[in-house]
């Protein structure tokens, strides 16, 4: 991902930050490129979050690694952990650790909420209908046996807005489920294989499986 193409040229320049996303590892998902204004978040906190969301959930906050990392200075590093902060992204908090020790963490977990709000919210505009999808995800949470993603929620979104119907979902998870496979990239590669095959609706389902049936 070229982040030069999502963000205006000259601030991304200015940005210390950039340089850790530039020559690292790290990349920013396109759904935080997308809505870090709806989320009131300037360009440089939004850098600074991703580099947070990076090192995972309730780690040591240790501003000097951040210093080191970002080659920023530590007033600046903390005035960040501040808006963050305010902005209700992160918080600082003191647990004990597995060997009993106390210790300061960053907490992600109202920015984990953040995103699943945002999701169901997006989702809900864009279907036309009117209809609650949010079914769809609860069903394939339960099949799974855990949450979805926010890579997971895209996904299904996709499927959604590209008019696949919810029943033909459905299809697709009881078929993968039938294959013993708990997989979003199965479901969507069933899904893709059925529009190949011009199979778009329940019945044209159920035709299929008879006539593999009688093969068999």
């Amino acid at each position: 991902m070229v982040l030069y193409n999502k963000f205006e040229d000259g601030i991304m320049k200015s940005s210390k930050l950039i340089s850790i996303f530039q020559y690292g590892n790290m990349v920013i998902p396109l759904f935080f490129m997308r809505n870090y204004r709806k989320w009131n978040l300037e360009l440089k906190e939004l850098l600074f979050l991703m580099y947070l969301y990076h090192l995972g959930n309730k780690v040591l906050f240790d501003p000097g690694r951040y210093q080191e990392d970002l080659d920023m200075e530590l007033p600046e590093i903390m005035e960040l952990v501040g808006a963050l902060t305010d902005k209700g992204f992160i918080k600082v908090d003191v647990v004990k650790n597995d060997k009993g020790v106390m210790e300061e963490v960053v907490l992600l977990d109202d920015f984990y909420e953040k995103i699943s709000l945002l999701l169901m919210e997006e989702v809900n505009e864009d279907n036309n209908n009117k209809v609650d999808n949010s079914s769809i995800f609860e069903l394939i949470e339960k099949e799974f046996g855990r949450t979805l993603s926010p890579i997971e929620y895209e996904i299904i979104k996709s499927w959604l807005e590209h008019q696949m119907s919810e029943e033909l979902i459905r299809e697709a998870v009881k078929e993968a489920t039938f294959n013993g496979v708990s997989n979003l990239r199965y479901i969507d590669k069933i899904l893709y294989e059925w529009g190949k095959a011009g199979i778009h609706t329940v019945q044209d389902v159920e035709a299929m499986r008879k006539k593999r049936n009688k093969k068999e």
